[in-house]
């Protein structure tokens, strides 16, 4: 299974995030090509090595589910045009309290 998304040039930081098959929880590949549920553990790939990590990713079905890039800083930290969503997924759903809910 995939999804479409925005396509990040070769020198951008990217990570690559999936789902755990097993859990259903947002996931990233650290350095050592294993899954973390934390979002600081998110090693940043460039060029060839980002497609090979993806590579690796999608063959691993039995592990993980829908894995793709996601850009981030040099360090690591979310960021780039999806900001918002890949926080979202990071620290979990948002939810605002008010009157009468």
């Amino acid at each position: 299974m995939t999804s479409v998304r925005p396509k990040l040039k070769p020198h951008t930081p990217k990570a690559v995030t999936a789902w755990s098959t097993h859990t259903g929880r947002s996931v990233w590949m650290r350095a050592d090509g294993s899954w973390s549920e934390s979002v600081r553990d998110a090693a940043p790939f460039q060029g060839n090595e980002a497609e090979a990590r993806l590579a690796e990713a999608t063959a691993q079905e039995a592990v993980v589910t829908d894995p793709y890039f996601m850009e981030v800083t040099e360090s690591g930290g979310i960021a780039g045009r999806e900001t918002v969503r890949e926080t979202i997924r990071a620290t979990g759903p948002t939810f605002i309290f008010g009157d009468g809910i």
